[in-house]
């Protein structure tokens, strides 16, 4: 019997990766290394070493970048006092956040001057959550709490519940959220909810493909790293619609007994995994005795961030 390998559409980079990266090369072509970038630019080891390898130097925190030095702030956005900490510092420095980021980061700044409690739905220390947070100014008679669970959902006391606002990390999609944001609608009725154009729109995207491709496969290949939220969502989202799934980051990390018995191997990525990466599995997928038969067809991307005109060329 044949083994063949289907891969799912849309897969891999999404606009807002694609343009971090982009804003990390260019800013080395201009002003040469080393350029200092605050986190990991996407959570995606493979790109994070490239960058490594041109003169990228990751760091953790502010304090770690000499005065003055180029720098760069990762895709998934920072706090206030990050900012202030970089002009404190006189880091000449260009934001890598993603544009769907920085749109939940201005809505929680306008909620707060309206003297609103807002509710953050997402996931604790995830780094575009940790910048959501710290966007809400520290002198409005609201306050923002995070909300990461149907748990939390029903148990969350608020101050004014009757001026309440809800955003959500870009990165959960709807199916993500709806159960949590069901509940909080019934708790607190006049809550004002997020614009659906809030959700990212790769991340409903990948998601929606990998479930045509949990149709079609008995085994699922996300190609992501370990620290991508995204990636480890589309392998539990393979795993609930009833089809195994592993989390690869390096051709070499698939051990043929993986794939003994299945005939019907389905591939995917996460939104930071390039496509050489899933061309590589790929290809190692054939040399263990598969044949590539389709690319599923799905959503046909046409989204596209502008870089920061200092570094248009």
């Amino acid at each position: 019997m044949k083994r063949e390998i289907k891969l799912a559409n849309p897969r891999g980079f999404c606009a807002g990766v694609d343009r971090a990266i982009e804003i990390v090369n260019q800013a080395l072509l201009k002003f040469g290394p080393p350029v200092y970038v605050r986190h990991e630019v996407v959570h995606n080891r493979n790109v994070v070493e490239d960058l490594k390898s041109k003169g990228a130097i990751f760091v953790e925190h502010i304090d770690e970048i000499p005065e003055g030095a180029i720098t760069i702030f990762s895709a998934h956005g920072v706090s206030k006092k990050v900012v202030d900490d970089a002009e404190t510092k006189n880091l000449n420095y260009f934001d890598a956040t993603c544009p769907l980021v920085t749109k939940v980061h201005m809505e929680v700044i306008r909620y707060a001057r309206q003297g609103l409690d807002i509710i953050l739905v997402g996931h604790d220390n995830h780094p575009e959550v940790e910048g959501t947070l710290g966007r809400f100014p520290h002198d409005s008679k609201g306050k923002i709490y995070l909300v990461e669970s149907e748990i939390d959902a029903k148990n969350i006391e608020i101050n004014q519940p009757s001026k309440l606002a809800m955003v959500t990390q870009t990165t959960l999609s709807v199916d993500d959220t709806k159960s949590i944001i069901d509940i909080l609608k019934k708790r607190f009725p006049k809550l004002i909810s997020p614009s659906s154009d809030d959700i990212c729109y790769a991340t409903q995207n990948r998601q929606d493909a990998v479930k045509q491709l949990a149709l079609e496969t008995e085994l699922i290949i996300i190609v992501g790293s370990n620290n991508s939220s995204n990636s480890n969502r589309l392998k539990e989202l393979s795993e609930n619609c009833g089809v195994k799934s592993i989390l690869v980051d390096d051709p070499n990390e698939i051990a043929p007994e993986q794939l003994d018995g299945i005939f019907k191997l389905g591939i995917s990525a996460g939104a930071s995994a390039p496509e050489s990466l899933v061309q590589s599995i790929v290809l190692k997928c054939q040399k263990l005795g598969f044949e590539m038969s389709q690319e599923l067809d799905g959503l046909k991307e046409s989204v596209n961030f502008k870089l920061p005109k200092e570094l248009v060329s």
